[in-house]
């Protein structure tokens, strides 16, 4: 039995699964099963023009069902997961099938008991997040207990214990650390009934996480001496945060400090990290305008010291660029730089009346967008270099900035109806990208134009045609990160919301290379109530995907790529 039949006969055993459930849709003793899967399939040849690598396998997949059950105030479920083998870009610590998220819970009256798997978030994550992003191949999923109890109308009170998943390793025999949290929110305005009915709202909040991992024997160099760190076996991190209101504006801010800890994202130093955000709006009818700035100092938070990757994160700290949709837009995507940066965000949105001579019958809404990242100042340790392993690693003004930009962003967008059935999109982005904070110093910074124009066009009731022009200028032209110019035309067929097809074409056409490659697409979709299949064929160009400010490497591709999905 060859292993493309043992593949395809897994994805076949899924799909049939996940269709007797959804066909039989029936209650089961007094509850109600439901559920989602989705398999994504790929074949891909070799292609040494893009740089497409020989697959050994023809056929590569990603899979996964979840299954839930409810019954009153309990539930549980489970997901089944196979990557046979993992599609390109994944980890191919993903290779094999099994269930590795189970849970069952039980919620009555102000107290709910989750044992298992289970995804959580304290504030805006800086010291604790677990959360999936599937398509970043990222599952930090917690394994054990979580509490949440109300014993009064606006306090909450959260508790979580466990540990993070790791692919398919058996993490209760395994060392990684053991995660213990909580986290406190009050809402002043449910607390206090005179102040239930108050324009003015407040709620404060407070967490602590903590991760018990074994000393490992780790030696450092001083001089011509060898000396033994002390590793720390429980890191702790805490929190204090706020959010304000009051009618049309907002403040938000989050304070975090992080206890000694070592680890190979930080060059084992053992100075104590710290990560602020602040977050404030106005907005009105018509008018809004938003500020975001932050800072990180050495705010890596693992339950493994020795991991790099983006597996087994504790906290999440998020990035405050715009996430690009475009794919010319998304080329040069910013990473968050967990050992220091400090960086703002500012957007403002404007629609102009109807009836105007920039607004017209149906107005104009206007966007703009400015985002700066910089490093933040370090100062050696006298007597050391700069971060050097066992020491306290550096020095940093909370408001000095670094030498190093990392990324820069402005863009302006333009969303206008023309008539009842076209509407058009206009945006331009100017980005200054650093290869820096993808590690690679010796390249120089990129700068790139990029403009779009996305038009719609309803033909009938059931008919729609979309067109689309991205266009990158970009001098730089090197390496893997800069590769001249760009152009992206794409065409879009939609019937009734039901079928779709497009066609687009990439082209590097600004290159020094002789030959100015053409990354062609074509892509056919179809959805039936909850179900969608879709299926393209062409060329995919490596690159950076982020996230959130969380990024993965994706490698070139040349071939067929099949999605199917469906909930019940």
């Amino acid at each position: 039995m060859t292993k493309q039949f043992l593949m395809k006969k897994t994805a076949l055993l899924l799909l049939l699964i996940c269709f007797s459930i959804c066909t039989q849709a029936q209650s089961i003793l007094g509850g109600k099963v439901s559920g989602n899967f989705q398999i994504d399939m790929q074949m891909s040849k070799e292609d040494s023009v893009i740089g497409s690598e020989k697959v050994r396998e023809k056929f590569l997949s990603n899979a996964f069902a979840n299954i839930n059950y409810n019954a009153g105030d309990f539930s549980a479920g489970f997901r089944f997961e196979s990557y046979l083998n993992p599609i390109l870009g994944f980890d191919n610590q993903y290779k094999g099938s099994g269930i590795p998220y189970r849970w069952a819970s039980y919620k009555k009256d102000y107290l709910e008991v989750t044992v298992g798997n289970y995804y959580e978030q304290f504030g805006n994550g800086l010291v604790f997040r677990a959360y999936e992003e599937r398509n970043l191949g990222l599952d930090n999923a917690m394994d054990g207990l979580r509490i949440v109890a109300k014993p009064l109308s606006g306090l909450t009170i959260k508790g979580i214990i466990g540990k993070q998943r790791y692919y398919w390793e058996d993490i209760w025999k395994t060392d990684n650390g053991l995660v213990r949290g909580l986290d406190a929110e009050i809402s002043l305005n449910e607390l206090f009934p005179a102040l239930r009915e108050k324009p003015t709202r407040l709620n404060i909040g407070g967490s602590f996480v903590s991760v018990y991992e074994k000393s490992e024997a780790r030696f450092v160099n001083f001089g011509d001496t060898l000396y033994r760190m002390e590793i720390p076996e429980n890191i702790g991190a805490a929190a204090f945060r706020f959010d304000l209101s009051h009618k049309a504006f907002s403040l938000s801010a989050e304070y975090a400090r992080k206890g000694q800890d070592p680890n190979a994202v930080n060059n084992y130093i053992y100075r104590k990290g710290e990560a602020f955000l602040l977050k404030t709006a106005y907005s009105i009818k018509g008018f809004a305008v938003s500020l975001e700035a932050k800072r990180i100092d050495n705010m890596s938070f693992k339950s493994k010291r020795a991991e790099v990757g983006n597996m087994l994160n504790i906290n999440y700290l998020p990035a405050i660029t715009r996430q690009h949709s475009y794919s010319l837009m998304a080329m040069y995507p910013y990473a968050t730089q967990v050992n220091g940066e400090m960086g703002l965000q500012f957007d403002v949105m404007y629609k102009v009346k109807k009836n105007t001579f920039l607004g017209g019958k149906y107005g104009t809404n206007l966007k703009l967008n400015y985002s700066r990242v910089h490093s933040i100042k370090q100062n050696p340790v006298d007597g050391y270099d700069l971060n050097q392993s066992g020491t306290e690693g550096h020095t940093s003004s909370f408001f000095k900035l670094g030498d190093d930009l990392y990324f820069e962003e402005i863009n302006f967008e333009i969303n206008k109806k023309l008539s009842r059935d076209f509407k058009l999109n206009l945006m331009y982005s100017y980005q200054s990208f650093n290869p820096i904070a993808f590690g690679h110093p010796e390249d120089k910074n990129i700068y790139a134009n990029i403009f779009v124009v996305d038009g719609t066009y309803k033909i009938n009731r059931n008919h729609s045609l979309r067109g689309e022009v991205q266009w990158l200028l970009c001098e730089q032209n090197y390496g893997e990160w800069a590769k001249g110019d760009w152009l992206q035309l794409t065409a879009e067929y939609n019937f009734a919301g039901k079928w779709f097809l497009a066609i687009g074409d990439q082209w590097n056409y600004g290159n020094e290379n002789e030959e100015k490659v053409h990354y062609y697409n074509v892509s056919l979709g179809s959805t039936y109530k909850t179900t969608r299949v879709a299926l393209s064929y062409g060329k995919q160009r490596s690159g950076i995907m982020c996230i959130g400010g969380v990024c993965r490497e994706v490698p070139a591709s040349n071939g067929l790529f099949v999605t199917i999905s469906s909930s019940f």
